[in-house]
């Protein structure tokens, strides 16, 4: 038997590719050749995109349908911006509801509900017409205030407002104006020991008019009144039967002061202290145990003087000295004031009542200060004296041991007879109508106040009978 061998080798060997001339694999280059004139289909045109893991993909195509849909939502949105902003709004109109575009300005109200206005005039100086309409286009109120030309510019409509547009008002040429002012005059109505301001005083005014056009000279006179100022004078009716009486110490602080104040203390009462200015450093620690016991200060100026006899400038030093020097001593804010001789007169309230809270005198007059005796003082009090009553006594050096030895026995007689011992600002607040109108304490003037001038006696007499 013929030997035979194998031709090949009994290992496997691993498959090579064949390289097309060139090195280009076989598949390349067959994409790569192309025949003259032929028409070839490009992936995209028939096959579609491939996806990511290599299938053909279907074309996209809703994406104009979401384009369309936002730019609806778009308009649909700028639309309600749109109605919002020219929504209506109600509105009363000349006494009548109606809907008007929101923001709208007057203008456009009168176009929009056609009314028919007339101008007002233009007049001189001398209410002559110069042109018959000439004046005011319309006149508009807004809320029952009438409103200036600038303000009627300015106004948009929000709704709830309302308005009264009508025919405009006659309106002055251009003019200059000549103005003098008008002082309040004072006064002094009813009677009793506690004096206030009621009404302040505001200055009017008087006023010629120099027309720019038409030239012409016109005395307006009175344009403005002026407000008089009136002081209230009254005593005190504590409300609900309560007897209450008021006992006051004038010019101190003495050697005596403190214990005068111990004294009320230990009878459970309490007074009101009026204080001469340039003493009050010397009795600081008078000034101090006064106002820790309960009690309450004034002041009777710097010197205790009459006041009467002060001028306007040296009269208001006296009071403001004495208010500081209280303060400064541990007194607290004052503007409480017990005149010496209870004189404080019409031109001492026209220099100083921007000073000065109330002027309080008294309804007793005690006496201590003629020394008659403790006996005598007590009695005079107690059978005097009526509820809502202020009894003076004195707080001096010379009468100290003689009200000291009085004190115990009007305090106790008068709780006998079912009196309380308040201080000033307490027996004011016990007549309701009082407390309304009276304050001790330095009260603000209103805006546009003015001092007032005193009358002429005969005025004055004529004004107070």
């Amino acid at each position: 038997m013929p030997q035979y061998t194998t031709s090949f080798s009994s290992k496997r060997r691993r498959p090579r590719m064949r390289k097309a001339p060139g090195g280009v694999l076989p598949r390349a280059t067959a994409r790569r050749q192309r025949k003259p004139g032929a028409m070839y289909l490009r992936r995209s045109q028939g096959f579609g995109k491939r996806s990511g893991r290599g299938r053909l993909g279907r074309r996209n195509d809703r994406r104009p349908y979401a384009f369309i849909a936002v730019g609806c939502a778009f308009l649909v949105f700028l639309a309600s911006i749109l109605w919002y902003a020219n929504r209506s709004v109600k509105i009363t109109l000349n006494d009548a509801e109606v809907s008007v575009p929101i923001h709208a300005g007057i203008e456009r109200l009168i176009q929009d509900r056609k009314l028919e206005l007339k101008p007002g005039r233009l007049l001189a100086v001398d209410d002559s017409v110069m042109s018959k309409d000439g004046g005011e286009p319309y006149a508009v109120s807004l809320d029952k205030k009438k409103l200036d030309a600038k303000e009627i510019a300015e106004l948009k409509i929000e709704g709830g407002e309302k308005l009264t547009i009508k025919n405009g008002e006659d309106t002055y040429e251009a003019h200059q104006v000549r103005a003098t002012e008008i002082p309040p005059q004072i006064s002094l109505k009813g009677t009793g020991p506690i004096q206030t301001v009621k009404t302040w005083g505001i200055a009017g005014r008087s006023e010629v008019w120099v027309g720019e056009q038409s030239g012409l000279t016109v005395d307006k006179g009175v344009v403005q009144e002026p407000v008089n100022c009136v002081i209230s004078a009254r005593g005190v009716s504590p409300a609900n039967g309560k007897k209450l009486v008021a006992l006051t110490f004038d010019k101190g602080p003495s050697a005596s002061t403190e214990a005068i104040v111990k004294l009320l203390k230990e009878e459970d009462a309490k007074a009101s202290f009026f204080l001469i200015g340039d003493k009050v450093s010397s009795h600081v620690a008078a000034v101090g145990a006064i106002a820790e016991g309960g009690n309450e200060i004034g002041v009777n100026g710097a010197t205790g003087d009459d006041l009467t006899k002060l001028s306007g400038d040296d009269l208001r030093s006296s009071l403001s000295r004495s208010f500081d020097a209280v303060k400064a001593a541990g007194g607290g804010e004052t503007a409480l004031v017990r005149p010496p001789l209870s004189r404080f007169d019409l031109r001492e309230w026209s220099e100083t009542m921007d000073l000065v809270g109330s002027v309080v005198t008294w309804s007793v007059d005690s006496g201590d200060w003629m020394l008659p005796g403790a006996d005598r003082i007590a009695d005079t009090v107690v059978k005097t004296v009526n509820t809502g009553n202020i009894v003076v006594l004195s707080d001096t050096d010379a009468t100290g041991k003689q009200t000291l030895e009085a004190l115990p026995q009007i305090i106790r007689r008068l709780k006998d007879e079912g009196y309380e011992l308040v201080t000033l600002s307490e027996l004011i607040a016990s007549d309701p109508d009082m407390a309304k109108e009276v304050s001790l304490k330095r009260q603000t003037p209103p805006k546009g106040w003015v001092l007032p001038q005193v009358p002429a006696p005969a005025e004055s007499q004529k004004d107070e009978s």
